[in-house]
């Protein structure tokens, strides 16, 4: 018999609600899908860190056990899969299991394999290749969305980088990015020789460098889904990037903001129409499911540049399947979901990314992810719990109850914070301390920290407490985030 087609959001909604397959995202935090779980029946989250003390009822995380030093979010993933007790909690919820994951790679792929496990995204092997930042500049030029002006080449000195500058015309303020790697690790600013020479060793060798002119823009982010039925696409959301408040990292993504007049229409309309034909191209190179875009708008001319892919979920998510579209019709995740469930179904795309359009389905709302930026390691002795926090009219911030749910914040004087480092653990430069979840912008119009978000995040940090570290003991920072 055949399976009936979903043919609206109603029939998609009834289907999560009824869903009998157990699925699982499998992390080191449930930050990046917070809340999936209360749209989607038998969705739980099995997670290396508990940032709720035991009181998330849909978290798992079992006994720690001896490891090999994690170097990426990969290696948290397969230590989990490898754990017994991860493995006895699927088995006594019965079903097969399907897996999605922030990231994964070959070996997970074989682990989820080995448990009777499928993992709903695309092969390992097709991510990494449309992630590598060289390709996803050849992706947007094959779809017609235009990167910064740049050259892709080998770069085997200062005066090879000066000559290949100089023939694409790109000038003498440069912005170079290695193909893989986070934004704060990985895109070096390079204005003269001293600049080069501080980055020498992670730009020579490296293969293929994206070499960019540098412009005065702002960054903005977006996410979507390559479906069989068309992309779909969510809202454009500003970006924190590189306040030394909340990042040692120049550069580096640490935060977002969704609000309805982020961007001027047409900016907003064009870069929805940039992420529908990328993601019919990522189709094309055989990649379906949830992705997300990284656009540079140019100040003066408000022309819009590809930055980067990320083809999976990323830090921005938890902003996108909250917004109020999402509660409106559906998370921008269920139609991930839907995409791999198998399930027939037939919506109106073009309907639907219209209505997404509308300004009236975005409300206010902010994220901070804050790191321990001082140059400095010891140990954890007192950390603020999850929940909700309150600003006092003196400025300062008071625990105020627990919950795991970032719509419990009823005003501008709430937030929701969600703990990363807890008492015991190292704290180090570049740490992630915890997210924080405000109604309202974190920004000024001139895109700089207000004062408001600066009290949070002071607020945050005073509420960690450490003790020094014994002389004879050291510790490497983590080449990797975990967000």
């Amino acid at each position: 018999m055949p399976k009936k087609t979903l043919k609206n959001i109603s029939e998609i909604r009834r289907f999560f609600h009824t869903n009998q397959e157990p699925i699982y995202f499998i992390s080191a935090t449930n930050f990046n899908l917070l809340g999936i779980d209360e749209w989607v029946k038998n969705f739980k989250y099995v997670n290396y860190l508990d940032c709720y003390d035991g009181r998330h009822p849909n978290v798992f995380v079992p006994d720690e056990q001896p490891h090999a030093e994690f170097q990426s979010i990969e290696d948290i993933n397969n230590y989990l899969l490898q754990h017994k007790q991860v493995d006895d909690y699927t088995k006594d919820r019965g079903g097969k299991p399907k897996f999605v994951f922030l990231m994964f790679d070959e070996k997970t792929e074989k682990l989820a394999k080995q448990m009777g496990a499928e993992v709903w995204f695309p092969k390992a092997s097709l991510r990494t290749r449309v992630d590598n930042k060289i390709e996803t500049v050849r992706i947007g030029d094959k779809a017609g969305v235009p990167s910064a002006p740049n050259t892709l080449a080998e770069v085997g000195s200062w005066e090879d980088l000066t000559k290949l500058a100089r023939e694409a015309g790109l000038g003498s303020d440069l912005v170079l990015q290695s193909a893989f790697g986070d934004s704060g690790h990985t895109t070096f600013f390079v204005k003269d020789e001293a600049d080069f020479r501080k980055h020498e060793h992670e730009i020579v060798g490296q293969g293929e460098i994206k070499i960019m002119k540098r412009l005065v823009c702002r960054g903005s982010a977006i996410e979507a889904c390559a479906t069989r039925a068309g992309t779909i696409v969510g809202p454009l959301m500003t970006e924190l990037v590189g306040f030394k408040e909340l990042t040692p990292y120049r550069g580096g993504w640490c935060g977002n903001e969704i609000f309805p007049t982020a961007f001027a229409p047409k900016v907003r309309n064009k870069a929805r129409e940039l992420t529908f034909r990328f993601g019919e191209q990522l189709k094309a190179e055989g990649y379906r499911g949830y992705f997300e875009l990284d656009f540079l708008i140019e100040e003066k001319t408000g022309e819009i540049y590809l930055g980067e892919l990320n083809p999976r979920i990323t830090g921005a998510s938890s902003m996108t399947n909250h917004a109020a579209f999402a509660h409106a019709d559906a998370p921008l995740f269920l139609f991930h979901l839907l995409e791999f469930s198998g399930k027939p179904f037939d919506i109106d795309v073009e309907e639907l990314n219209a209505r997404w359009a509308d300004p009236d389905m975005i409300d206010s709302w902010s994220q901070m992810v804050i790191k321990h930026t001082e140059d400095s390691v010891d140990i954890v002795t007192q950390a603020p719990e999850t929940g909700i926090y309150r600003m006092l009219d003196d400025g300062r911030v008071v625990f105020d109850r627990f919950d795991y749910h970032r719509r419990a914040v009823e005003s501008e004087k709430e937030a929701f914070f969600l703990r990363i480092l807890k008492p015991g653990d190292y704290r180090y430069e570049g740490a992630d301390l915890g997210i924080l979840v405000t109604r309202g912008r974190s920004m000024t119009k001139k895109f700089e920290l207000d004062p408001r978000a600066r009290k949070w995040i002071d607020g945050v940090k005073s509420a960690f407490s450490a003790r020094p570290l014994p002389s004879a003991a050291a510790l490497a920072e983590p080449a990797f985030k975990i967000l």
